[in-house]
């Protein structure tokens, strides 16, 4: 058995951030050392048990959660309960929390964990807004080489934005934020809005994660069909974008991507584009290559795994 690849989950629960959780709960080859919980799609107090809901669904009550930035770097936090519910995960009834909260910030957890386990063995994998990541990268300089690579969701190009015409929100939300991230040197693969909005969860593969017949798995189904109703209103389509488990899928089956590398910066000083990922294609600038872009993903192929590996949960 090949050593499990270490990974912190820095997330904002959320339907589909839910989604990614469980996928690698689900997920021998994944060795969770925590999740950092970030102010996002609901304010940090709900994301930050959110985060243990999903935990406690999985029956994995022993993974590490850590609360963190509750608020962007400079701007004012816009959260998203128009699309997640006022719960952030509307949909499932889901039981009263046990689990505790670790003591410990985010911030410090993240600086801390890259600083005493073995340089290039942790990757990170934020879901939501880049706040926290910033602010350990901001802190501890130092631990930008220790970093594998960072695995995000987040940004578009060819699709635009979500937010705003120009701005996919997790990037949007703390622009200044993204921007120290994708300035950090540490190797970054992108899943933008290009290759998540071909991932649409179709009436037919949520019934898949209903007949799995587990708690998990009506859960799924239930938030799923919460999340979609937004996105089906808006795009007309039969499904919405299942976003942030495209990371976690990308960790374990990255046959199931296809992109290139390209440079990427973020807009920060244009209110009209504020936290547009502007993406270098088609390499018509001298900018250096920062980031694996993802344009295409194999759909059915995503479903399948993920399907599988929530029915072993």
């Amino acid at each position: 058995m090949p050593v499990p690849r270490k990974i912190i989950i820095d997330t904002d629960p959320g339907q589909d951030d839910a989604v990614a959780i469980l996928l690698a709960l689900g997920s021998s080859e994944l060795d969770i050392l925590g999740i950092t919980a970030v102010a996002g799609n609901v304010p940090l107090k709900l994301t930050e048990n959110n985060a243990r809901k999903i935990c406690e669904l999985a029956g994995r009550p022993d993974i590490k959660v850590y609360s963190g930035a509750i608020r962007p770097l400079i701007r004012e936090l816009v959260t998203a309960e128009e699309v997640h519910g006022k719960t952030g995960l509307n949909g499932p009834d889901l039981p009263e929390l046990t689990m505790k909260l670790q003591e410990q910030h985010a911030v410090d957890y993240l600086v801390e964990t890259l600083m005493r386990e073995e340089a290039g063995t942790i990757t990170l994998c934020p879901l939501g807004p880049l706040t926290n990541v910033a602010l350990a990268l901001i802190r501890e300089p130092r631990i930008a080489p220790r970093i594998k690579e960072i695995v995000l969701m987040g940004g578009g190009f060819f699709e635009g934005g979500n937010v705003t015409p120009a701005a996919e929100f997790n990037i949007y939300v703390d622009p200044h934020a993204a921007d120290v991230v994708f300035r950090s040197g540490v190797p970054i693969v992108m899943m933008p809005l290009d290759v998540t909005h071909k991932a649409l969860t179709t009436t037919k593969r949520i019934d898949a994660f209903r007949k799995l017949g587990t708690k998990v798995g009506l859960a799924t189904a239930q938030m799923l069909e919460f999340f979609e109703r937004y996105d089906e209103g808006k795009y007309g389509t039969d499904g919405g974008p299942l976003h942030d488990p495209c990371v976690i899928a990308y960790l374990l089956k990255p046959e199931l991507f296809q992109g290139r590398h390209c440079n990427v910066t973020v807009e920060t000083s244009s209110e009209l584009t504020m936290g547009m990922t502007v993406i270098d294609w088609w390499g018509v600038t001298k900018r250096p290559k920062n980031a694996m872009v993802m344009r295409d993903i194999d759909h059915d192929g995503f479903f399948a795994l993920l399907v599988e590996r929530l029915g072993r949960l």
